[in-house]
């Protein structure tokens, strides 16, 4: 398989195994869909089963499990550790092989449009799939859990649902779908029964309190163990790695007289993250991720495939004659995504740079915490390149249907709503990391100045293309909430723009 996409469902429910078996084997019945792992805890009342399978496969696996987990779970009944929504509370599609992040936001988006067609469960979209800047993190839509949200959903417009009508199913509640980098469901138990120790610890590492960027966690008691844990979620073990939590974790725990009993890992996790804790504990010399025997003969087989192929190795030369050539993408669009995606480098230069000067010390843990937020956005404009391309694309196959066939007008609005989709993401990394380097322009090293300038003047540059090319595709878009929608995300960047 050439394409791979994860999924990693999350169910409520962690202590009926007849339950969990029948989720997995509906599942399974979608086809070339591959079960990869499947954990359950009582404590937390939770189960995570992990699959994998073809771009055009997972999104109907995940369906079926939602259709299975809606007739076996009621959450009116439901008691356990664990924040939850839905019987199945939470649907991340992650890019594995041969897949870009873009894609699996269109997998989420149409496996949530099918959830709530086919099992009336309303459904949230998240992380890189989210359509409010709100929305991005999990713990924003589960505010309040099922019970809150049951109160809020249909008077609050702030918590209607992206698909279907605002009110739970009323045992099944309600579903979140979304799009993300691989990420670590990570535990440390610690050797105490005393909760506080646990939720203490877990505010000063995570960051929606000033913690680690890339780092959810929480304080809860394994009541069968009578044990504290730190449950998180590490979302980017690349910018705060795995070792590093596990460390600041024991040092906590010791101001409280606290050892560390145990970790553990839910679900699985990826060969580099071992890499790195690997050199971090055993102090290897010169250790290389080559040096893996697996990792080598991967990087060969790699190497084999995109000899020829021309476009695995193409040159910014090569892409910039594809650009001035008569074939109409890559076009604006993509030059607007790399536009930003160069701004948003220039500006990781200027801080690191600085940052390595020792007159601007003090504000070290402003430039980290900067270059944390800048290389999401860069890694995402990159994939918007092709992503662009791959929209212009699907609305001329739609144009090129027979005007007679029924399902040319839905192609033709469907394209023209990823068309527009495509750089409203675009726009948006541009927007916010702009805002991240307009924050630290008076701090930045006189020797690097001019390169955040001209950071900050190719990431403006990249806004208002992608604003152009997002109205342009508007103004043949037939549905108006649709449209008002984009619209005033158009004109929230158009006021900062001027404000720049």
């Amino acid at each position: 398989m050439d394409r791979i996409v994860e999924c990693v469902p999350n169910f409520s429910e962690g202590r009926r195994p007849e339950v969990i078996d029948a989720i997995v084997e509906t599942i399974l019945s979608a086809g070339s869909v591959y079960l990869l792992g499947r954990e359950m805890d009582a404590d937390h009342n939770r189960a995570v089963i992990t699959i994998a399978g073809s771009p055009e496969s997972i999104g109907e696996a995940a369906v079926r499990a939602v259709e299975e987990a809606t007739r076996r779970i009621d959450l009116t009944q439901h008691r356990g550790e664990h924040p939850r929504i839905g019987a199945a509370d939470v649907i991340p599609f992650v890019p594995i092989r041969g897949v870009s992040l873009a894609e699996c936001v269109e997998i989420a988006k149409h496996t949530g449009h099918e959830i709530a067609r086919r099992c009336k469960v309303p459904v949230y979209l998240y992380e890189a799939a989210a359509t409010r800047p709100e929305r991005t993190n999990l713990e924003n839509i589960r505010r309040g859990q099922f019970e809150g949200l049951r109160d809020e959903i249909a008077t609050n417009p702030d918590r209607k649902p992206d698909f279907g009508e605002p009110r739970l199913h009323p045992t099944a509640g309600a579903t979140v779908v979304g799009a993300r980098k691989p990420l670590i469901a990570y535990n440390i138990n610690l050797n105490t029964a005393n909760l506080g120790i646990a939720k203490y610890i877990a505010k000063r590492i995570r960051f929606s309190s000033g913690g680690f960027r890339y780092v959810k966690a929480m304080g809860v008691l394994l009541r069968d163990r009578n044990q504290a844990q730190v449950s998180m979620n590490l979302t980017d073990f690349e910018q705060t790695p795995m070792e590093l939590v596990f460390e600041t974790v024991r040092r906590e725990a010791e101001r409280y007289g606290v050892t560390v009993g145990s970790s553990e890992i839910v679900g699985l996790i990826p060969h580099k993250a071992l890499h790195k804790s690997a050199e971090f504990f055993l102090r290897i010399e010169n250790f290389r991720p080559e040096m893996i025997l697996e990792n080598r003969l991967e990087e060969a087989i790699s190497a084999a495939q995109i000899q020829g192929s021309g476009f695995g190795n193409e040159t910014i030369r090569a892409f910039v004659e594809r650009v001035a050539s008569a074939e109409p993408a890559p076009g604006g669009g993509s030059v607007a995504a790399l536009a930003g995606a160069v701004g948003a480098a220039l500006g990781q230069m200027a801080l690191r740079i600085t940052k390595g000067k020792k007159n601007y010390a003090q504000h070290a843990d402003r430039y980290a915490d900067a270059l944390d937020r800048l290389a999401p956005y860069t890694s995402t404009l990159l994939e918007l390149i092709d992503a662009d391309a791959e929209a212009y694309g699907r609305v001329m196959a739609a144009y090129k249907l027979p005007k007679n066939s029924p399902q040319r007008d839905g192609a033709i609005q469907d394209g023209l709503i990823r068309a527009t989709d495509i750089p409203s993401r675009t726009a948006n990394c541009a927007a916010e990391a702009l805002r991240v380097l307009e924050q630290l322009r008076s701090i930045i090293h006189p020797n690097v100045a001019s390169d955040l300038q001209v950071g900050m003047q190719m990431l403006r540059s990249s806004l208002r293309g992608a604003i152009a090319n997002m109205r342009t595709n508007l103004t043949q878009v037939k549905d108006p909430n649709i449209r008002v929608r984009y619209e005033d995300m158009i004109t929230g960047w158009e006021q900062s723009l001027r404000g720049n």
